[in-house]
C-alpha cells in the first residue's frame, strides 16, 4: 500500500495541473482554437514542459509516467461527461458562439469580445467565398474557433478551416 500512495499522489497533482491549465485558458482567451499559430505551438510545448515536475515530481519511472497519464485520462472523461450533461459546465468551459455579423452589419461588441479586428473578419469572410461582409447574413465565430458565415438568405452555409500549408517537393 506504501507503494501505492505517491503514485496516487502523481495523479491527484496531475489533476490539479489539468484543471488549473483548462481554467488558465479559459480565462485568457483564445479565439481560434483550431487554428494554432507558431506563437501558441511554442506556448503549449513550454507550458507542458514547466507543468511536468508539478505533476511526476522526483518520480520520473514509467509507472509515474503511467500514473500522470491515468490521473489526466480520467480528468479528461470527467470533464467530457460534465461537457455533454450540463449546459452551464459547457458555457463555463468552452463559452458560448459570437455573432461577429447579422444581416450584412458587423456587431461591434462582436468583434470586441472575439478580440478580433476588421481586417481579420474580412479576411475571414472572404475565405468563405462572400466577397464583402454586406453580402453576409450571418457570420459566427464558434466556440471551436471556426468562423461560419452564413450569405444568401442562409441557402449557402459554409464553415471552413484556415488551410495548413502544403510542403512541396522538388523531383
Amino acid at each position: 500500500m506504501n507503494n501505492f500512495l505517491p503514485l496516487l499522489q502523481i495523479s491527484l497533482r496531475s489533476v490539479i495541473i489539468y484543471v488549473f491549465i483548462v481554467s488558465a485558458i479559459r480565462l485568457f482567451g483564445k479565439k481560434e482554437l483550431s487554428q494554432l499559430s507558431v506563437i501558441d505551438l511554442v506556448f503549449i510545448l513550454l507550458i507542458s514542459n514547466s507543468v511536468q515536475n508539478a505533476m511526476v515530481g522526483p518520480d520520473t519511472s514509467v509507472l509515474g509516467g503511467m500514473a500522470a497519464a491515468l490521473g489526466l485520462f480520467i480528468c479528461n472523461y470527467l470533464f467530457r461527461m460534465l461537457l455533454y450533461k450540463s449546459g452551464k459546465f459547457t458555457k463555463l468551459v468552452q463559452g458560448q458562439s459570437i455573432m461577429l455579423v447579422h444581416k450584412g452589419e458587423v456587431v461591434p461588441m462582436g468583434l470586441k469580445t472575439a478580440h478580433m479586428t476588421m481586417d481579420e473578419l474580412e479576411m475571414a469572410v472572404r475565405e468563405h467565398g462572400v466577397d464583402n461582409i454586406q453580402e453576409a447574413d450571418l457570420v459566427v465565430l464558434e466556440v471551436d474557433g471556426n468562423i461560419s458565415v452564413l450569405s444568401n438568405n442562409y441557402n449557402q452555409k459554409t464553415v471552413r478551416r484556415r488551410r495548413k500549408p502544403q510542403i512541396q517537393h522538388n523531383p
